[in-house]
């Protein structure tokens, strides 16, 4: 797996599964692209990328906000010229709630980041690949899309959402050489994540019960599989939501 000459560009990549994907992208000898809302968390990806001597970008961006996405597009392309694999990670959990009583601005920001950010992203990704007629795109979806979770209704429907719109960008820009998968990650130790549990042993028990391997992911687990995926070893895959999963929805 070698990314010499190409370019990565991860969204959310100030910290969690995001920064492990850049870090790993600039192990694999990738320039990468930082997208972060925070510009502390991704000033600091771009230093760590920096002492790999990889070469490093770091773009605000809201992936909410359209002129955000666009704005990040463009000073990638007038950096590096191309955009070799895009990496839409940027995400919230949003409240713990039950349906009845989930908030309506909760459901709002959740399905504003994490499902009309994806598909801003992957317009503008499109767009700059199909100029170059290769291009490979993994959008980050999560377990929620296969099954629900209950008390995270908004963080269910949205990576359901994304699953779709993997599946469907896949089959129209399959001709243009480009793919589209998706990683479906069960429960990571990341800043995300970790609220949920840390105050909570009781319910990071049963939500360890339901992992056969027994284990919550590592942010590594996650990122390996991302690069994989964009990587010319998985070249005749498209389309597909990868369990990433320690057999939990077996």
């Amino acid at each position: 797996m070698n990314f010499a000459e190409k370019v990565a560009l991860i969204t959310g990549a100030g910290s969690g599964i995001g920064r492990q994907t850049a870090l790993r992208f600039a192990e694999m000898g990738a320039s990468v692209v930082v997208a972060d809302l925070n510009a502390d968390s991704g000033e600091e990806t771009v230093r760590l990328l920096q002492e790999t001597k990889a070469e490093g970008l770091f773009v605000a961006c809201d992936v909410s906000a359209p002129k955000d996405v666009a704005n990040l597009m463009e000073q990638t392309a007038n950096r590096f010229g191309r955009l070799d694999c895009a990496v839409n990670n940027a995400g919230v959990s949003g409240p713990w709630e039950r349906l009845e009583s989930y908030p309506r601005d909760g459901w709002d920001k959740v399905l504003a980041v994490n499902l009309s950010g994806v598909f801003y992203c992957l317009q503008e990704e499109i767009r700059r690949m199909r100029e170059q007629e290769a291009g490979c795109i993994v959008n980050i979806a999560s377990i929620a899309g296969k099954q629900g979770l209950p008390n995270q209704a908004a963080y269910t429907a949205s990576k359901h959402g994304v699953i779709g719109l993997t599946r469907v960008a896949a089959q129209e820009v399959a001709k243009h050489n480009i793919r589209v998968n998706a990683v479906c990650p069960v429960y990571t130790r990341t800043p995300l994540f970790d609220p949920l549990i840390v105050d909570n042993p009781r319910r990071a028990e049963k939500m360890l019960e339901r992992i056969p391997m027994r284990r919550f992911g590592q942010t590594q687990d996650i990122a390996n599989a991302i690069v994989w995926l964009c990587s010319e070893q998985s070249s005749f895959m498209t389309g597909q939501a990868v369990n990433v999963d320690g057999g939990m929805t077996a």
